[in-house]
């Protein structure tokens, strides 16, 4: 199948997805994980209308950004080092990668500096893998409250990528515990019901659809392997 058609076939089983579980397929994001792929291939994902695009590395993305200029939203969905806050905020759109308060308050300075505000995620480590990053579940809610204070962050939810499985079932026990800390972050820090839930990749997007994700990040499944 082209790009194309795999972009029609997965925005298909979001609608899907979102229809089994009663809600409503618009409220749903689609991020294209365009890491490792061409800015040729980006090209193709817009004129088929895709308009959020997700990249890990900063280098990389930098010099795609570059050539496809206010043409898409780009999503930083790899891990920051403090030394690459600033080229982050610069390139990047939202941020769905903060986990830890060092990155928050780095990419609050260089965001205050260029006045801009950013909508950002933080990454929670559901799963609690120690080769993982993100914050610890019992953690989220002291960086969380740190991250809603921030001038320049807007605090948009919360990110996980759950243990490797081949099994869809298996990821939703973790898609659900994120959708419960973030009504509990919600709750606590008095949010209403503004906290989004990043999560679901292409081998279990619909699971995480069905248990609450408003964005799900997928690339394989548009792309193709590396």
């Amino acid at each position: 199948m082209s790009l194309t058609e795999n972009l029609s076939r997965i925005k298909e089983r979001i609608a899907a997805a979102a229809e089994r579980a009663g809600r409503n397929p618009e409220q749903i994001t689609l991020v294209a994980v365009s890491k490792t792929k061409s800015a040729d291939m980006v090209r193709q994902a817009l004129a088929a209308g895709q308009l959020e695009f997700g990249e890990n590395y900063l280098q990389e993305a930098a010099a795609k950004i570059a050539l496809l200029a206010g043409a898409c939203r780009w999503h930083c969905i790899g891990h920051i080092q403090s030394n690459k806050a600033r080229l982050a905020a610069e390139i990047f759109d939202v941020v769905e990668t903060i986990d830890r308060l060092k990155i928050a308050r780095a990419l609050e300075r260089h965001l205050g500096a260029m006045d801009k505000i950013m909508p950002v995620y933080i990454q929670v480590n559901i799963g609690r893998e120690p080769q993982k990053a993100g914050v610890m579940p019992e953690d989220a809610a002291a960086l969380a409250r740190e991250v809603a204070a921030c001038a320049h962050l807007r605090l948009s939810g919360l990110m996980a990528i759950p243990p490797h499985t081949l099994e869809a079932e298996k990821s939703r026990g973790y898609f659900r515990g994120l959708r419960e800390l973030a009504a509990e972050l919600s709750h606590t820090l008095r949010l209403g019901d503004n906290l989004g839930l990043s999560m679901g990749m292409s081998g279990d997007f619909e699971t995480a659809i069905e248990e609450g994700a408003t964005l799900v990040r997928v690339g394989t499944a548009i792309f193709g392997g590396r």
